[in-house]
């Protein structure tokens, strides 16, 4: 692989870790706390099917680091969404 394309699958690691992990803090706060009031449902819901398709489209192209980040995304959003049909 040549110097240009480490430096784009980098920036797509980087990319894909900053926006798989921005989903833990919610996660342990929510898991916490119990408390879902001011999560909107329809976002996460929305956020959810958007990643699911993500992980599908990933699968089908054999993209196993976006499979790979949609699959944890999947888990962390997932989490929050159940809590929230859970808690209200």
């Amino acid at each position: 692989m040549q110097s240009d394309g480490v430096a784009v699958m980098l920036l797509g690691l980087v990319a894909a870790c900053c926006t798989t992990l921005a989903f833990v803090p919610q996660v342990i706060k929510t898991w916490r706390t119990q408390s879902t009031g001011d999560l909107s449902l329809g976002m996460f819901t929305v956020m959810v099917t958007g990643i699911v398709l993500w992980l599908i489209y990933a699968l089908i192209r054999s993209d196993l680091p976006l499979a790979v980040a949609n699959g944890v995304t999947l888990v962390l959003a997932g989490t929050i969404l159940v809590l929230k049909l859970r808690h209200g």
